[in-house]
């Protein structure tokens, strides 16, 4: 997708005048529930990208499909004469894949709950297999009062004389 200004503006106005007439004046009996989700210009105004889904069996997703194909001529004449632009871009019609593909995301979801949860479960009544705190704890320092030791040399640890 570019970052063109007109693309955009003009990717905006065909989504409206596709959906318009899809809704109004194509009476196509194949053409099921559809909605336009994107449409995408090139930065050269000449081809429109048009993305659908259609709700509905996989029937009806073929039958709105035929029907936008041969609808294509009329859809492109009105968008030319709607937008005014010298070159009417070229239409093609793509089915969105965003719903199957969120359903997919969505199954995938629910199955790690469901893992999670299974997981969850099975640690409630678990105990260490070791040591409760297995990380070793710094020894600490014993005064020499209580080991009763001397240092013979009068140096303590850090090479200093006692004082």
């Amino acid at each position: 997708m570019n970052d063109n200004p007109r693309a955009l503006k003009l990717a905006d106005r065909i989504k409206v005048i596709v959906a318009t007439m899809l809704d109004t004046r194509v009476k196509d009996p194949r053409l099921g529930f559809v909605t336009i989700t994107d449409v995408r210009v090139t930065g050269d105004l000449q081809h429109a990208t048009i993305f659908y889904t259609v709700f509905g069996t996989d029937e009806e997703r073929e039958g709105t499909a035929a029907a936008l194909v041969s609808a294509t001529g009329m859809l492109r004449r009105e968008v030319g004469r709607q937008t005014g632009v010298r070159l009417t871009p070229t239409l093609e019609f793509i089915a969105d894949a965003v719903p199957e593909n969120a359903r997919v995301i969505e199954d995938l979801l629910t199955e790690a709950r469901g893992r999670d949860a299974e997981l969850a479960r099975s640690k409630e009544g678990a105990a260490y297999a070791g040591e409760a705190d297995p990380y070793r704890a710094p020894h600490e320092e014993q005064d020499e009062d209580q080991t009763g030791d001397v240092d013979p040399a009068g140096i303590d640890g850090r090479g200093r004389e006692d004082a």
